[in-house]
Formats: structure tokens, sequence, C-alpha cells
């Protein structure tokens, strides 16, 4: 029976004092961390949570949060990790539609859970726990106090299969209501391998990760760093600087970053490739990173860098080290076991080289959205995956991402890939950060529009880029119609560009 539960029990037993995770200034062993993860175990048994119920995170990288998965892991509790930007009603919304059971959350959540618990009848009054106080609020339990006193020892065996959920994560939400993605315990343990593998990690790897861990591309080293017992140093935020003299003090080998942090990274003032001799990855995900800055990766820190490109559902592809510089445009090909096609309007394979909906299946796919079962029969067909993504593959079996279904601009009839433009802005010596979308038009239907970020000291101004692009983009329906620049882009708790949010904001204005 597949149960990724057993991994902190199997480290604690054959790597006892190895280092296993570093957070909020605390070291601790895989014993110590095992210990932690059983006695939040049987405290959450101890309450009458069961196999199959649902305990929702509310917590930024912390110890607390690092626990809480695992301890769920044992007992067969579900984990809802939700993210920490979301207010009342944004809360509510997710703690009502994942049936939650029992809340656990950082201690300056106690206000917007104390005006919404009324609404959430499923909840009992003592299933509120507040982390990173010592200081009990009225209604609410501390994590320490919840804990205190509670067995260490293994819990009582759960009975979990490979279909058995592990875990559900919410979709950000920008494309309508956020949908529960859930994933079993097989799928995770597939996270473990497939990735151990692709990233040629092993027992002596050290990873640092900055990002959120509520959101799915985390689980790329999470998993393997439980199933490989290596080190894994976890920061509460992204700060540049830090990360940078992180990997240089811990000779950290692996890191995964989304673009806004790779760019972030290279135009810091304390940047120095020197510092980062010792990594063998640097994983981009979440978005694509523009070619300017895959070539600076490239040139800087050669043979590291990977890209990753996949949803939450559960299809992922990967750009090797070895081929990215070779195929610098691409996302690379399927993990193995999992298998791409892409089709047309009507769901028919195309042509090599010909662009369509990008489709996969595989292990890593997900068994549904939870409670969705008409939203999970039109994403997954025959098996097959719908990313509503659009790309092509060429002769070697190599992806290439051209945009999002849903952030393809159409004007005059003719399908419009931001991308395509912003490749071309990103190109500006004084752009740091580019993002275009569409805009409505009366003759033309929708034209583009770039929004930047312009690096510190830039002597451009937006109207000038707008003819800078337009003489350098390959077709007349890519020329922008205005450009605007924007202090920072706004961006979910993953640093993930919220291009959609931009939009809205202009559109409004």
């Amino acid at each position: 029976m597949i149960n990724i539960g057993i991994l902190p029990r199997h480290q604690a037993r054959y790597r006892p004092n190895q280092p296993a995770l570093s957070v909020g200034g605390e070291d601790l062993t895989f014993s110590e961390f095992n210990l932690l993860a059983n006695k939040l175990a049987n405290a959450l048994l101890g309450t009458g949570l069961k196999k199959g119920d649902k305990i929702s995170t509310v917590m930024s990288n912390r110890l607390e949060l690092v626990i809480t998965f695992w301890a769920a892991a044992k007992t067969g509790i579900i984990i809802v990790p939700s993210s920490p930007m979301l207010q009342d009603e944004g809360l509510k919304t997710l703690l009502l539609d994942c049936d939650s059971a029992m809340v656990i959350a950082d201690a300056g959540f106690a206000e917007i859970l104390d005006r919404i618990r009324h609404d959430l009848p499923g909840i009992q009054t003592d299933r509120y726990v507040l982390a990173g106080t010592e200081a009990p609020s009225e209604g609410f339990v501390t994590y320490k106090g919840f804990v205190e006193g509670v067995s260490d020892h293994e819990p009582p065996d759960a009975g979990l299969g490979a279909d058995d959920i592990f875990n559900i994560m919410y979709s950000s939400g920008t494309t309508g209501l956020p949908k529960g993605i859930m994933h079993s315990h097989f799928v995770r343990s597939h996270y473990c391998t497939l990735f151990a593998s692709a990233f040629r990690m092993t027992t002596e790897t050290v990873i640092l990760h900055a990002g959120s861990l509520v959101f799915n591309g985390a689980m790329i080293d999470f998993m393997p760093w439980m199933y490989l017992g290596c080190r894994y140093i976890l920061h509460e935020a992204f700060e540049p600087e830090r990360f940078i003299n992180e990997i240089a003090s811990n000779k950290v080998t692996h890191v995964i970053m989304v673009p806004s942090q790779i760019m972030a990274m290279l135009n810091h003032p304390d940047f120095d490739a020197n510092k980062l001799e010792s990594l063998e990855m640097i994983q981009s995900l979440g978005a694509p990173l523009l070619l300017e800055y895959k070539n600076r990766l490239n040139d800087l820190l050669p043979g590291r860098f990977y890209e990753l490109y996949g949803l939450t559902e559960g299809f992922i592809t990967v750009l090797d080290r070895t081929d990215s510089t070779r195929k610098a445009g691409s996302v690379g090909v399927p993990l193995t076991f999992c298998d791409m096609k892409i089709v047309d309007a009507e769901g028919i394979e195309v042509k090599t080289g010909e662009v369509g909906e990008i489709c996969g299946r595989g292990p890593l796919l997900m068994p549904g959205y939870y409670k969705r079962p008409d939203l999970t029969k039109a994403a997954i067909v025959d098996g097959w995956l719908h990313s509503g993504d659009v790309g092509y593959v060429d002769e070697d079996g190599f992806l290439y991402l051209v945009d999002r279904i849903k952030d393809m601009i159409i004007s005059g009839g003719v399908n419009v890939y931001p991308k395509d433009i912003e490749e071309v802005i990103i190109g500006h010596p004084d752009v740091m950060e580019v993002a275009v979308f569409g805009k409505p038009d009366e003759k033309w239907g929708e034209v583009p529009v770039a929004a930047v970020a312009l690096k510190a000291g830039a002597t451009t101004d937006p109207v000038s880029l707008i003819d800078w692009t337009n003489e350098r983009v390959s077709a007349k329906f890519q020329r922008i119609t205005d450009c605007f620049a924007l202090g920072e882009f706004p961006r979910n708790v993953a640093g993930k560009t919220l291009k959609r949010e931009i939009q809205k904001n202009y559109l409004k204005a």
C-alpha cells in the first residue's frame, strides 16, 4: 500500500541524526522532526478527527506548517493549505467549499477567523488553533498548548492506500472561482521519485526554498526532500540578498524559483555568480521565463538551469540542464511515464510543429476537482488532461509553450500571443519585467497593451517604448497601442505575477 506518511518515520529510523529542516531559526534532525509530527498527529486524532476529514492551514512558511503536512499524511486527515493573502470572504469560501473541520492559522489571522467563524458550522469551537503565539486569544487554542503533553509515539495505522487523498490545493481563482484540486498518496509518491530522478537529487542534496508552501510548485522539492532524507532550508519569504548569501554559506545545491524571483536575484546589486557555485539546479517554474533571462542564467551559471512547465492538475514537462542551451526556447519533455499530445479545437492531434492545445496524461494526474465532477469531466477527456495552454512540439519531441488560451489576444481575427511581444520588450536594456495583455478595441476587437517595470536609473519612458517595440515585432498585429510603467507588479504569495490583476486595473482606469 502506498502511504507517504511513512516517510518521516523511515528517515527517523535510518537517518536519525542527519540535518533535516532549517526554518525560523530552528535546525532539526529527522528524529526530532518525526517526533514533532507524531505529537501533532496524535493531537489531531485526540480531537476526534479521522481519516478523510479536512484540516485547513492559513500560514506563511513556518515550522508548524511543515509539521502539519506530515502529521496529516500519517493520519489520513486531508490537509488543505490556504493562501495567507486571503481576506474574509475568500477564506470563508474556501473553508466552506472544502468542508474544513479544523483550522491551524498564523496568530495574525485571529481577527479574520473571529469575524467569519459564525458562518462555519462545520468547525467546532475548540478546533481553531493559532501558531506563532503563546498568548491564548479568546475562542482559540495556541499551537503550543494544542500539542503540549501529547504522546510523540507513532500514531495508529490509518489504513491508508494509494487512492486515499493526501491534500487539496486550490487554484488561484484568477479565471473564476477557485477549484479544489485533489492529490492522492499515489500521486505524491510519484512526486517523490520522479522529481528526485529528474533533478538528480541525492541524500547529500541541500534544498533552499523561499516560495510559499501553499502552492503545488513547492511540492516538487518538498516531496523528494522527505523521500531522500536530504536537507531542506525554508525561508519565510523571498529576499534576494538573504537568498544569495544562504546559498553561499550552506552550499545549497538545488533551488526552485518563479521568474520574478530569478529576475530580482539577477538584478540585485549583491548578485555574484561566485556565491552560487555550489548550485547544481536552478529550477524556473510558475510562468515562462523570458529568453533574455534564460540566456543570462546560462551564461553566468552554465549547466544549472532547468525549466518546468506544468499544471497543478497533473501534467508536467521539464527542460533538463543538458538541453537548456540547445533547446533554450523549449519547456522540455514530459516526465518519465507521462505522455503528451497537441490537439486542435476538435480534439484531433495535430502534426509536428503545428500549434494547438497541450494535453497530457500520466501518474501525476489528479483524481479530480473536489466536489466538482462536472469540471473534472470537462478537464480530463478519455484520460487526457486538457491544459488550456497553447503550444507545439518539435521533431525531437520538445514542447514549446506559445501562451495560455485565456491570455491570447484576438485582434482582427488573428491570434496574438502576448509572450511573443514580451520576448521583444524584455530585450530593451531599461526593462526589468513586462506583461502584455489585450484591451477592447472597436475596430480590431482587441489590441495589445504592455505594462513594464523599469530598471533603476532607466532613462527611457513608456511612450518611447511603444515605438521601440513596434519597430521590432515580427507582425503588424503585434504592435502595442499603449505602454505604462508600474513601480512593482502585483504578485500572489508564491511570487507569480498577476497579469489579470494588472489588466483589470488598467481597464478600470
